[in-house]
């Protein structure tokens, strides 16, 4: 028997690109250095050309019935070298913003999603105590040119994810391996994110706009217990708290989140053989107990996981937009049961009185997946990177239709 889910009207709908993995060339960055140097396995080379495409990017979306859609701003080419900005860069992003209002889609700013200038990179980067000093004044810069256009802004997209890949499992620029180092590397994007929501709300007070709202990207796991011993409890609310919870809780002690934006893939299965801390924090289940479904880099599918979280983050009484959630796969058929299969866990959480104002798929485009380069197929549309040209998957064309009527039938 089939179930009409009915999202209520002004919901946000659409999809997510980051600069990096779509625009191509973007040459005076900490990525780029190490793709040249060939530490990471794939170049991001032209990517999808998006720098020069993003109209005909934003066509596609406004077919697809979106009506919003999250970016980020490249910082290296604002700030190709400290303290000298690029007007001429500045005006491409009010012209993306504004190809993004000509079409009806909400733009949703990032300021900071995973690159940073070589310049900034060689003073340290996030490690550096005054890091928040160096990232201040390209957000004022930034928010001051696009003020009048945007009204949704995150800060840093998943900060946590950053300092793990970075700085402690070493995969990601500077590819280093410390404890220290990661905690200081949050440490610093707490202060600079505090910073930063008081300037941004500070410029558009004094430009008399309407208040923005400002939030951060931050990428959560369902963490399930694969059996209910003492270890796995404890290290579920290890992880949970640590993972999901404190960042967003040390931003809201400070006041300092308008809304929360959540990036949600998939499940942790814990299953604890060590009591030590790599044990706690980082075992799972090797049985294949509890199967799920997985996407093609093994993460494991969990739609009731985004209900879970959701349902957690309720307590919080903020708005919240879902600012990413997405599969890699070369099967349509599963991408669009992801889809559909999440959503209706957003819908569920939002009768349970949860407060969730839009969802955005990751990602509009098949693009370059840092360090697994360009295999992963997370796209609504497809791009042929050969050509550039784009298709439109079938899922996407269904996920058109909820955008379009707000009715997902199950």
């Amino acid at each position: 028997m089939s179930e009409q889910i009915k999202f209520p009207d002004g919901f946000f709908w659409g999809a997510a690109t980051s600069s990096h993995q779509v625009e191509g060339n973007n040459r005076n960055n900490d990525w780029w250095e190490y793709e040249i140097k060939g530490k990471i396995k794939q170049a991001s080379g032209l990517a999808c050309r998006s720098y020069e495409l993003f109209a005909d990017d934003f066509d596609i979306a406004k077919t697809l019935n979106h009506n919003a859609h999250r970016l980020s701003v490249e910082w290296s080419r604002i700030e190709p070298e400290e303290g000298k900005f690029s007007e001429e860069e500045i005006n491409h992003y009010r012209k993306v913003i504004f190809a993004l209002r000509e079409r009806g889609l909400e733009p949703v700013v990032t300021l900071h999603h995973f690159t940073s200038p070589l310049w900034f990179s060689r003073k340290g980067g996030w490690v550096n105590p005054s890091s928040q000093k160096y990232f201040l004044p390209y957000c004022e810069k930034i928010t001051s040119a696009l003020a009048d256009q945007v009204r949704f802004w995150i800060t840093i997209n998943e900060p946590l994810v950053y300092a793990y890949h970075s700085y402690l499992l070493g995969l990601w620029p500077p590819q280093e391996k410390s404890i220290l180092k990661s905690m200081s590397v949050v440490n610093n994007f707490v202060k600079s994110h505090i910073k930063a929501y008081r300037l941004i709300h500070g410029i558009y007070k004094a430009k008399a706009l309407p208040r923005p709202s400002i939030s951060v990207a931050q990428n959560l796991q369902a963490f399930v217990a694969c059996s209910p011993t003492l270890r796995n409890k404890f290290a579920y609310y290890l992880r949970n708290k640590f993972y999901n919870l404190d960042f967003i809780e040390r931003l809201l002690r400070r006041n300092t989140l308008d809304f929360i934006g959540i990036n949600y893939y998939g499940r942790n299965l814990i299953d604890v053989q060590r009591w030590n801390i790599g044990g706690i924090f980082s075992d799972t289940c090797q049985h294949n107990h509890h199967p799920v479904k997985k996407n093609s880099l093994g993460w494991e599918i969990y739609p009731e996981g985004l209900y879970e979280l959701i349902m957690q983050f309720k307590r919080y009484g903020l708005p919240i937009m879902i600012t990413e959630n997405g599969i890699c796969t070369q099967d349509d058929t599963l991408r669009w049961e992801y889809i559909s299969d999440h959503l209706e866990n957003v819908f569920k959480a939002m009768q349970a009185g949860s407060k969730v104002i839009g969802y955005l798929y990751w990602s509009l485009l098949d693009n370059f997946e840092w360090d697994k380069g360009f295999e992963p197929h997370f796209g609504l549309v497809e791009v042929d990177y050969g050509t550039f040209r784009r298709n439109v998957r079938e899922s996407a064309k269904k996920f058109a239709e909820v955008c379009k009527t707000g009715v997902l039938n199950k």
